[in-house]
């Protein structure tokens, strides 16, 4: 028995499935979602829920006609089950290795530009060695792959790095990127090289929406240089914001290698002040024990920058993989 904030919990009583269901209820947004993907009658998955609740002696759930919603007290039960479902997988993870045969899955979200390393290729690497790992990957932006991690949706995250990110996020830096401005050939500052940010104050730009870490800097270095940025051109899709930028639209502030990919001709700007550097890192729950095979992909990817020339890669001491 243990004391979670003022709810006793019988934890012989609980049943693993419980915590399986409970988890898919929420990921899923409903009790009929969550039975599909269990591949469960709908009533069983309410029945182990109400048994839950009546074992934890708490309402978990808030249900309406459309949508479940986590009570104080589920948020409270979801947050120790996930953590024991982690833990299983890497019990599991951790005797197959023992096997010699290493199985698992391991999921992975990464953000768009990655450039210059090759994500593909260093996963496809590491599936040649582990046929038995399953891979899944996904992109988003950085809040929404640390989101993943903060709900046990994914394993592993590769973003930037960024100033003040939570301790909860251990890090393994991967290669360090340069942010330059991007602009129109014929724009009147084409020549200027570092462009000072503050000539822009009256440009318009383009960017990634708000809760993007690209306009987080963005918006950090307009308030630094006196200014706040007008952006009447978002859009999620990064080599769009150099397409955009290219036939004058506004000036975007994108990695190097964005800038110098292919696509039309558009005049490439150092940063002043700057440089401006970003690293780019592998991202993973501090507190929460990687499974054998998560941590073997984890290494390897550490590893294949080793074996690749990426502009300021810091030495990690991983295992280059040869």
């Amino acid at each position: 028995m243990f004391v979670l904030g003022l709810i006793t919990v019988h934890y012989e009583e609980v049943e693993l499935r419980q915590l399986v269901y409970l988890d898919a209820v929420v990921r899923h947004g409903g009790f009929t979602r969550a039975a599909e993907q269990l591949r469960v009658a709908q009533p069983a998955v309410s029945v182990q829920i109400r048994k839950l609740e009546a074992e934890v002696g708490a309402q978990l759930l808030q249900r309406t006609t459309r949508t479940v919603a986590l009570t104080h007290a589920g948020e409270l039960v979801l947050r120790r089950a996930r953590a024991a479902l982690a833990e299983l997988d890497a019990i599991r993870d951790d005797v197959a290795g023992l096997s010699g045969g290493l199985i698992g899955r391991v999921r992975i979200g990464a953000i768009q530009a990655l450039d210059p390393f090759d994500l593909p290729g260093a996963l496809a690497a590491f599936h040649r060695r582990h046929p038995g790992v399953e891979l899944a990957l996904s992109s988003g932006a950085l809040r929404q792959l640390l989101d993943g991690l903060d709900h046990g949706e994914l394993d592993l995250a590769i973003g930037p790095l960024p100033p003040g990110l939570p301790a909860r996020y251990a890090r393994t830096p991967l290669f360090t990127d340069e942010l330059v401005l991007v602009t129109a050939p014929d724009h009147p500052a084409a020549g200027t090289d570092p462009l000072p940010l503050a000539a822009l104050r009256d440009e318009p730009f383009v960017c990634l929406p708000a809760d993007s870490g690209l306009r987080a800097i963005l918006d950090r270095l307009a308030a630094e240089a006196g200014f706040t940025p007008r952006v009447p051109f978002e859009t999620t899709h990064l080599p769009r914001l150099r397409d955009l930028a290219a036939h004058g639209l506004g000036v975007a502030l994108v990695a190097r290698s964005v800038a110098e990919a292919a696509g039309p001709p558009v005049a490439v700007h150092g940063v002043d002040p700057g440089p401006q550097l970003r690293p780019v890192g592998l991202l993973h729950r501090a507190d929460a024990a990687l499974g054998a095979a998560a941590e073997a992909c984890r290494s390897f990817l550490a590893g294949w920058t080793a074996r690749t020339d990426l502009p300021g890669r810091a030495d990690t001491g991983e295992d280059p993989h040869p």
